[in-house]
């Protein structure tokens, strides 16, 4: 994950891709207690794995994935007013995988509470769920920024895997309030007003061409009107 850092200290940009592999942890959850008590331990890159899949195998096709955990809950527990609450998370909201993890397990946790007396239900033997976590490879590309007409030209040229790194992967996994783009904007460019465009828009409402071609409809305006004054 170093590789997407950009120190205060340096204007350039290095843009970066990654390469996607699945793993399976060996833990699984037939009932909504064992997933409780797994939501609480997994490693991060299974929580953000099993909330993050459906935007990292399918970024050409609709947003709005769905979660993992809401889709189990409601398919093989038949639990759907607890599947709803999950699915109604808004990811966009958290800047890190704890607070997320938190979340999720929270709101696990007041449903379990609230409905104790209620008969645990099992999942059938060929429906339990088994975690995955995610391991990203991350590769420099050999594009590079160093001011903001360099940086509108390379997203026209970089692919949906670089999109999603600097868009969703880093911001969460590095813990940031922002994602790659508007940080070095701001930073280094000192384009406060472009970055908060930029950071403002609601990545999981895209589908990853739309939201490249979105940030580089807001990145030409912008250019535009620097080159006109």
């Amino acid at each position: 994950m170093k590789d997407s850092v950009i120190k205060n200290n340096e204007k350039t940009f290095r843009f970066c891709t990654r390469l996607h592999l699945k793993i399976l942890t060996g833990l699984r959850a037939s009932n909504i207690k064992e997933l409780l008590s797994l939501i609480k331990k997994v490693p991060g890159s299974s929580i953000y794995y099993h909330t993050h899949r459906f935007l990292q195998q399918h970024q050409y096709f609709s947003p709005e994935p769905p979660n993992d955990f809401a889709h189990w809950i409601k398919n093989a527990l038949n639990e759907e007013v607890l599947a709803e609450k999950i699915s109604s998370i808004d990811t966009i909201q958290y800047n890190c995988i704890r607070s997320l993890r938190n979340e999720i397990a929270g709101t696990i946790e007041d449903y379990v509470k609230k409905n104790h007396r209620i008969k645990l239900r099992f999942a059938a033997g060929d429906k339990v769920f088994h975690f995955i976590k995610s391991v990203s490879l991350i590769i420099p590309t050999p594009y590079v920024a160093k001011d903001l007409k360099d940086f509108v030209e390379i997203l026209k040229k970089i692919t949906p895997n670089s999109i999603y790194f600097h868009m969703f992967e880093a911001r969460l996994r590095l813990d940031r309030e922002t994602n790659d783009f508007s940080h070095w904007l701001e930073t280094s460019l000192l384009e406060g007003e472009l970055a908060k465009k930029i950071k403002t828009l609601d990545p999981y409402t895209y589908t990853m061409e739309d939201l490249k071609k979105k940030v580089i409809e807001i990145a030409e305006e912008r250019l535009g009107d620097v080159n006109n004054q």
